[in-house]
This record gives structure tokens, sequence and C-alpha cells, in this order.
């Protein structure tokens, strides 16, 4: 691990965790992660943002060691989960000096976590300030952007906003900031939809909170900094706003390929009406794909065969993560083929999407008994001529612009 200038007397110390496949023995990790900390140095006082993930920690005092550091004042901690906070104890007890600044709420779960003594706690409130001499920070809590106890912190001198999770991307990289944001934008956007997009209400709320502030750089927890802040804003208000596209994914499953015959001809038919479709074949499948393709879509189609009288256990896992990451999706059908008993392949779908039933609209399922016939395929055409009719608007509107 290096320290590498961020600006004028801040440095990154950044954990490159190259290989990591997945976090939180949950989340599909592509390109590895990052785990960053930022060292502040005012004319009086010291600070660190962060620290790193535990495993890294050898690596990060001796790091913070070659800066010259010495004397610590402060660490910041915007969150407690321990992929940030974890370094913590080791910090304190290499400068004891040190205290910890953070909201009430995060200061709790750090002592709850860490066993931090609770003299060791600066407790800030939103709008208090900290001050480094010539530098000074100013706090603002961003409660379920992803836990209850985040909060961002700004560094009004230098115009830069430490975010922590918020705006963070799973993306192991050299570059110290978003220099290819094509790749930035891939990686922070299955990132939002893994971790953010259930809580997209509040992350609305809090982009007009932060909307005031004059910043000129932003530097998340994970992955690079942005040096051009409205890169990722513009993205952010975009995938949390309410405003879908005409896209229809179709996460399936299918056995001996009658479920495959259907979903083709839905795909075929749908993209011949101007639809923008994605399938996804579950088996072996990357759930952090799928959630992606769920940020901005408009329907989503579960295509399933009958498993032991019920849905293909893939397919409910992908009803089960679509229920949880609550997406802005508007419209659900369930199309399938079984042996018998059909109809529990789509109440089981319908009653996993229960979360979501307030805002969705489902329409009639398709199910065939063995390989579709004729009929099946008039009842497909009726789904499809529904799923393109409530697309119409979002499809002139992208046509408007």
């Amino acid at each position: 691990m290096i320290a590498r200038q961020l600006a004028p007397d801040i440095l990154s110390l950044v954990a490159l965790d190259w290989d990591r496949k997945l976090f939180d023995q949950l989340v599909p990790l592509h390109d590895g992660t990052t785990y960053n900390s930022y060292l502040v140095r005012g004319s009086e006082k010291t600070a660190l943002v962060e620290t790193v993930y535990p495993p890294f920690t050898a690596d990060y005092l001796e790091a913070l060691r070659k800066t010259g550091l010495r004397k610590l004042d402060y660490i910041i901690a915007n969150h407690a989960e321990q992929d940030h906070s974890g370094s913590i104890p080791a910090v304190l007890a290499a400068y004891p000096e040190a205290k910890v600044v953070t909201n009430a709420r995060c200061a709790g779960l750090l002592r709850d976590s860490l066993g931090i003594a609770a003299d060791r706690f600066i407790e800030v409130k939103e709008g208090e300030t900290l001050s480094l001499g010539n530098k000074t920070f100013y706090f603002h809590l961003t409660p379920w952007v992803h836990w209850p106890d985040t909060m961002v912190s700004y560094l009004a001198e230098d115009k830069i906003l430490f975010t922590c999770d918020f705006f963070g991307s799973h993306l192991a990289s050299s570059d110290l900031f978003a220099s290819d944001e094509g790749q930035v934008a891939i990686a922070a956007k299955r990132y939002y939809a893994e971790i953010m997009m259930p809580f997209r209400q509040h992350i609305r709320k809090h982009l007009d909170k932060l909307a005031p502030l004059d910043i000129d750089m932003i530097a998340p927890g994970h992955g690079p900094a942005y040096p051009r802040p409205e890169f990722i804003l513009d993205l952010y208000r975009r995938w949390a706003s309410e405003e879908a596209e005409p896209e229809v994914i179709v996460p399936y499953v299918s056995m001996y390929d009658d479920t495959t015959r259907l979903v083709r001809y839905l795909v075929d038919r749908l993209m011949e009406r101007g639809l923008a479709v994605r399938p996804y074949n579950l088996v072996g499948a990357d759930t952090g794909h799928l959630a992606a393709s769920l940020v901005d879509a408009s329907t989503v189609v579960f295509a399933s065969p009958a498993v032991l009288a019920g849905p293909h256990p893939d397919i409910v896992a992908a009803a089960y993560l679509t229920n949880a990451l609550k997406p802005k999706v508007k419209y659900a059908a369930v199309i399938g083929s079984y042996g018998w008993g059909g109809n529990v392949v789509a109440n089981r779908i319908v009653e996993t999407l229960s979360g979501l039933k307030n805002q969705v609209t489902f329409f009639d399922s398709v199910l065939t008994k063995g390989r579709p016939t004729s009929e099946d395929y008039q009842s497909l055409d009726r789904l499809i001529k529904e799923i393109v009719a409530a697309n119409q608007p979002l499809l002139a509107a992208a046509a408007a612009d």
C-alpha cells in the first residue's frame, strides 16, 4: 500500500483487494475492490477519514508510518461497517491521543462491534464542524445510504466530499481518479444496484441536501475518486429517480427447452415492436449483472419451468432478489411450462414479489403444459401486446428525446 496525493496536504491510502471475488459473502466482484482512507493534514491538527478492511491493517499502519505521521488527532468514521472501520482499534493503539469523530448512531455501532471505549469518541450532529486549523470539516448525516449510521464529511477549503459507501464502486484499479468514466460507470451501477437501490428515496433526499455544497471532488470509500463530481451525481440522480426506461428484463431457467421456446418468442416479438429486451439464463449467472439491469428497466418477466410443483429455485432466488432490491420496475409477468400444478409456478413468484405489489402491475401469466401450442403462443401474443401498450408512453418519450 502506498500513499498518493489526492490534493494539497491530503493523501489517499488505498488498500487494493485485487482478487476478492465475493463481498459480504453475497455480492459478486468482477474487478475486486478497494478500501480507501484519506490523511488530511491541517495547520494545527491531522485527521484520517476512514480506515481499511482488517486484513490490510498491517500494511496500512506501515503506509501511515512512511508518510511521517507521528501524531494523529482524529479518525473520522462516516460509517461503521468494518471494511471501513475495522482497523480503527489498531490505529487508536498506534496513536493513543487520537479521537474517533462520528455521529451518535455510528458511535454506538462501533462500540458494539469493535469494543471501542466511549471516551475515545467525539460525537457530531448535522451541520457541525471540526477545525484542523486551516482546514474545516462539515458533517452531514445521510442515514440509509446504506446503513442507518451513514454520514458524509465535507472539507470546505478544498471542496472535497468524503462519502464512504455513497457513490462508491467495487473496482480495483491503479488509477487514483476516475479517468475511464465508462469503466467506472459500469462498476458504480453494479454497486448502486446491489447496495444502494433499495434506498433510492433516501438517496434523492440526500442528493437534495448536498446540492448547495460547492464540490470539486468526491472521494468515496470504494473505487476511484471523482475529480468531475457531476459525472457520478448525474448518474445517481437518474438511477434514483422514478423514471423507468422502456426495457424488459427476462430472468429465465429452462429444463427441457419448453420455457426457452416461450422466452425466444417473447424476446423476438418485443424487439420487433421497438422494446429493448435483456434475457438472463440464471443457471450459473452473475446476480450482480441481473441487479444492474433492473436499475432502469420498466418491466420484468420471470420465465420458469415447474420443479416439484413450484418454480425453479433459481427463479425464486431472482424474484427474492428483485423484491429485496426494490427497483423502479412498473410491470411484471410470469411465463413458463409445467407438467402438472402450473398455477403454483406463477403464484409462488408473485407472492415472492409482495414488496412491490403497490408499485407493479402484474399481467396475466402464460403457462404451457409441456411444449407450447399455437393457442399458447396466442396467449403470449396478448401478453406482448399488453407489455408494449404499457410501455408506449416511455417509448414515445424516448423517441422525443
